[in-house]
């Protein structure tokens, strides 16, 4: 992992076309603003978790469900 002080109004750029820049540090919060492509996903983490997990649920609900109605045909 590579670790990087910033200060506020700094930024990372990341490729091209992705810059993360600090807007503000309150307490122990940071306020991130990101300069990103229209296409590129940007969640939080524990919403990005939850959408894997969320997607992971209705593929195996799909998988289950598939092979229930393939097992009633026979």
């Amino acid at each position: 992992m590579l670790v990087l002080s910033r200060k506020v109004n700094e930024s990372i750029q990341i490729g091209p076309d992705i810059e993360i820049k600090v807007i503000a540090i309150e307490g122990e919060q940071v306020k991130l603003g990101i300069e990103a492509p229209q296409h590129v996903d940007i969640h939080r983490k524990e919403i990005y978790l939850s959408i894997l997990e969320e997607n992971n649920r209705a593929v195996s609900f799909n998988t289950d469900l598939l092979l229930n109605l393939s097992s009633q045909k026979k």
